[in-house]
């Protein structure tokens, strides 16, 4: 079998046996597409860890990001992402007992720690406070607002709640992630309190938690078939009540994932909990936030830290 056809039943194990959302699905298809067009041919005998380091070269020298009149190279994170899922590719080649090469031969590219750019203490209160609950608009993005930052849900998974889902008479709720994972999520009294208002003041019979209103409602209802708000406008949401707050730093739904964890572990919860609170598959992902929240080092520089 070619590669291409190779790649073609690949996604589809990826869709149905391992449970990967058509988002993931689509951007392995975008990577190995690039690679299988890079390497000139179809055969899966023929890879080599040449090919695959002059693929490397070649994905380094790409145009990325452009900052000002400058267009950056791929970002090293971008670049791994394509060697992940070539990486994948090929353990499934072998899996499939297809000559291929070794997959533990990719190694992926060293990048820096992440940084997080966290908004304060007293700008999350003002983008919590900036919608205008006197409106039904209103009433729907306060219980957004409240309920990312009670939960830590990511954007997708909080799209995809319906008005089941939620049930205002407990404090907890469960949740379908990333990998078909499902997980516990508690309600503050605040986010809880949101989502019944803005619930009590709804007047249609949608299924989904969160709704589209204004022109745009009725061809989201045609398209969709309900009136679902996607990703890309909650991120506009918030990103208005952002700028209406005088928050002047980029503000996203992640951002306040970010704030959930850190507020938790700034007041004491422990790594691993935070870490079955956000659904992360691995620790290492909870433990970009531990240089942000240690309080205990601060405390002891502090107290022992010359103050000549």
């Amino acid at each position: 079998m070619t590669l291409t056809e190779l790649k073609r039943r690949f996604l589809e194990y990826l869709e149905i046996e391992k449970g990967r959302s058509v988002r993931t699905v689509e951007n392995y298809d975008h990577y190995l597409t690039r690679f299988i067009s890079y390497v000139k041919h179809d055969n899966p005998q023929k890879l080599s860890e040449n090919e695959v380091r002059e693929y490397r070269l070649w994905l380094n020298r790409q145009p990325g990001t452009k900052v000002g009149r400058v267009t950056e190279t791929l970002k090293r994170k971008t670049q791994n992402y394509h060697l992940i899922a070539l990486r994948a590719f090929l353990k499934y080649l072998r899996k499939c007992d297809i000559e291929s090469l070794n997959p533990e031969r990719i190694e992926l590219a060293k990048v820096g720690e992440r940084e997080l750019d966290l908004i304060s203490a007293q700008e999350l209160k003002r983008l919590l406070d900036a919608p205008n609950i006197k409106t039904e608009a209103g009433l729907r993005d306060r219980a957004i607002l409240e309920l990312l930052f009670s939960t830590g849900l990511r954007v997708s998974e909080l799209c995809a709640l319906s008005q089941e889902d939620v049930d205002l008479s407990r404090d907890e709720f469960s949740v379908r992630g990333k990998g078909e994972k499902v997980r516990v999520v508690f309600l503050s009294d605040a986010a809880k309190e949101s989502v019944r208002a803005y619930l009590k003041a709804r007047k249609d019979f949608d299924d989904a938690l969160f709704i589209q209103y204004g022109k745009n409602a009725e061809g989201t209802k045609q398209k969709n078939g309900d009136l679902r708000l996607t990703p890309r406008s909650i991120q506009r949401i918030i990103k208005r009540y952002a700028t209406l707050a005088g928050i002047t730093r980029k503000v996203t739904p992640h951002k306040l994932r970010h704030s959930f964890a850190t507020d938790l572990l700034s007041n004491g919860a422990d790594l691993r909990s935070v870490q079955a609170l956000l659904g992360h598959a691995n620790i290492a992902t909870t433990q970009i936030y531990t240089h942000v929240t240690d309080k205990h080092l601060r405390d002891i520089h502090k107290k022992f830290h010359s103050r000549r």
